[in-house]
């Protein structure tokens, strides 16, 4: 039986990713690393999901969702397209393995943004707080058992990868709390607007 909380309308409760997606052909390159180094260390967080690089997770009613969704807009409107270059093998010891972002400092622009901009939109309660993905990058692997952490960053920590893409949008996903499933709410194109055009928008009558 599903928890009340989620049942009743208007108070529905979501956990949300807000991603950089990379194009098609980088994506299937990074899914053939995930799913190499599954096959090698039967690592099941390898294969789940799409690759993409997270900006912030975060959980909250969905009643709160369309103000979210507009303060995101916002802030994508005066932001630019920026170019992420992706470079060989990091890790969190000892659980994750990923691949290194190089050009980390505009990505970093846009979350301490995000941050300062929609962190109390953001928050549910003090034990349910945004989470601010401070050092970009693309998972392989996570939650890894130590002996999987051990072996797959002795190998791949010698290996090489190089890739890039233009970020010109940011995208939010959500599913609800305890499924697997993520889908699209919305995306977010970076439009490099002058701020005052930008303003213009927030403060702009509702029709």
């Amino acid at each position: 039986m599903k928890n009340t909380i989620n049942s009743m309308p208007g108070y529905r409760v979501y956990e949300y990713l807000l991603v950089l997606n990379p194009h098609e052909e980088l994506r299937n390159k990074i899914q053939h690393v995930k799913q190499a180094f599954h096959d090698k260390y039967k690592s099941a967080s390898a294969v789940g999901g799409k690759p993409h690089l997270t900006l912030v997770t975060f959980t909250q009613y969905g009643m709160l969702e369309e103000r979210i969704v507009n303060r995101l807009k916002t802030i994508a409107m005066g932001f630019h397209p920026v170019k992420i270059e992706l470079k060989d093998y990091g890790s969190f010891p000892s659980h994750t393995i990923y691949i290194n972002v190089t050009s980390k400092v505009p990505i970093q622009d846009l979350i301490k943004q995000i941050r300062s901009e929609a962190q109390r939109l953001m928050k549910l309660d003090d034990e349910n707080k945004p989470h601010f993905i401070m050092e970009p990058h693309f998972t392989i692997a996570r939650k890894l058992l130590p002996w999987q952490y051990e072996k797959g960053w002795l190998e791949y920590s010698h290996k090489h990868f190089t890739g890039k893409f233009i970020a010109d949008a940011m995208l939010l996903l959500r599913r609800p709390v305890g499924e697997m499933r993520y889908e699209i709410v919305q995306r977010f194109e970076f439009q490099n607007l002058p701020v005052g055009t930008v303003q213009g928008e927030l403060f702009a009558p509702v029709p």
